[in-house]
């Protein structure tokens, strides 16, 4: 069996190594020309861990080529991004180009499975296009939808870990498509239609969507009452049936803060809760900008931030709200310096090269006047021991100001 991964990112690339590690030659196919270069050197162009010397072995061992278009192949993975546009519906254009590209080397009888987290009807329109690429072949080539389950920073053992759901525009197409992930993934895979797997995948990234909105208007509720947000939600989570997340500074990545909109897409006047869980989540930088606006004053000087990832321990930026609020922090005082704190890049994105930024160690947060926490990195954990006495400290993520239950409870027996 050939498989075919068109888009050779954060998702493709990791699919398309555990697939040749299980002894399934792989294609990739990507427009970027170092990325494939990258790829066929054995190379990886990300931060994810055990990736890098996977990659390396299969592309040694001749189960992963990379190359710019796509060529014939038993099996097309689709992975490419889904964003969205402007008024928040999806963007599937890298989807159709992927899989108008693709239908030029069909010849019949293969199947087309979509790992772009898509809207709901998504995978229908990949069987729509290929007919228009290649009206002989209709009815001739098998679709499914098949949504990835993976965790930055612990991809490649989720991969196989991790249980899937596929779905099929036909029984048939399901069972192929089940087959092809129980290659390599020892998870369970359960089958359905292609709508309901498309909508299965968004609902999961909602879910997680909803509960970060509701620490995240917890946090709000206690500052504005002057209570500390980390010690009520762990209070509260000492409850056997409450389990409130942490909140922060927003939520950012590939998924979270953009799956939502695709069901408020395909169901807007029914999807309220879900729409006014992205608001509370898309308004929480605002929020984080005022507070460092509260907090300066005329003789500030110097402020540092730490963290600039979408999630801790990663170096993947995308979507991260961490940036739009450096970026703004920075409009905002172009007089003072920014010192970005960031142990996982080795260069500031593009949207934060002005002259007030720079990219520093954590020595820089010694002399700054406030200190933004925004990515709770490992590294971070004890960086408060470095801020001066008299500056001021914003924790968006509670790594230094969650309550100590043990010290509670001692306290709690020498009163009783």
């Amino acid at each position: 069996m050939h498989v075919s991964i068109i888009g050779l990112g954060y998702i493709g690339l990791p699919t398309a190594v555990a697939l040749a590690n299980a002894g399934v030659k792989v294609r990739g196919v990507d427009l970027n020309e170092a990325v494939v270069r990258n790829v066929n050197d054995g190379i990886l162009s990300f931060v994810e861990p055990g990736l890098a010397e996977q990659l390396a072995n299969v592309v040694d061992a001749g189960l992963l080529t990379a190359g710019t278009a796509p060529e014939q192949a038993d099996v097309f993975v689709v992975a490419v991004p889904t964003p969205f546009n402007g008024d928040r519906t999806a963007d599937l254009r890298a989807v159709e180009a992927a899989t108008r590209s693709l239908s030029k080397v069909l010849h019949g009888g293969e199947l087309v499975i979509l790992e772009s987290t898509s809207p709901p009807g998504t995978t229908e329109r990949l069987m729509g296009w290929v007919a228009e690429e290649r009206p002989d072949l209709v009815g001739e080539v098998d679709f499914a939808h098949c949504p990835e389950r993976v965790l930055p920073g612990q991809m490649m053992r989720e991969l196989v870990e991790n249980g899937r759901i596929v779905g099929g525009l036909t029984p048939a197409a399901s069972l192929r498509a089940k087959a092809l992930y129980e290659s390599f993934c020892r998870g369970t895979i359960l089958t359905a239609d292609a709508r309901t797997a498309e909508l299965v995948k968004l609902v999961e990234n909602a879910y997680r969507d909803v509960n970060i909105a509701f620490a995240n208007e917890i946090s709000l509720i206690s500052d504005q009452l002057s209570v500390n947000t980390w010690e009520v939600i762990e209070l509260a989570n000492q409850h056997p049936r409450v389990n409130i997340l942490n909140p922060g500074p927003g939520v950012g990545g590939h998924c979270i803060a953009v799956d939502p909109w695709f069901i408020v897409e395909a169901a807007p006047s029914t999807a309220k809760l879900i729409r006014l869980a992205r608001e509370v989540n898309d308004a929480k930088p605002d929020y984080v900008v005022q507070q460092v606006a509260d907090a300066a004053g005329p003789s500030t000087s110097s402020i540092a931030v730490l963290g600039l990832a979408f999630k801790k321990n990663v170096d993947d930026l995308r979507g991260s709200p961490a940036i739009d609020i450096t970026r703004r922090i920075a409009e905002r005082f172009p007089t003072v310096a920014v010192h970005v704190i960031e142990p996982h890049i080795a260069e500031l994105p593009a949207e934060l090269r002005l002259p007030n930024v720079a990219l520093e160690s954590t020595a820089a947060i010694a002399s700054a006047d406030i200190v933004l926490l925004l990515v709770d990195h490992d590294q971070f954990q004890a960086a408060h021991t470095y801020v001066a006495a008299d500056a001021s400290v914003i924790d968006t993520r509670g790594q230094w100001g969650s309550v100590d239950l043990h010290a509670l409870s001692t306290l709690d027996a020498a009163a009783r």
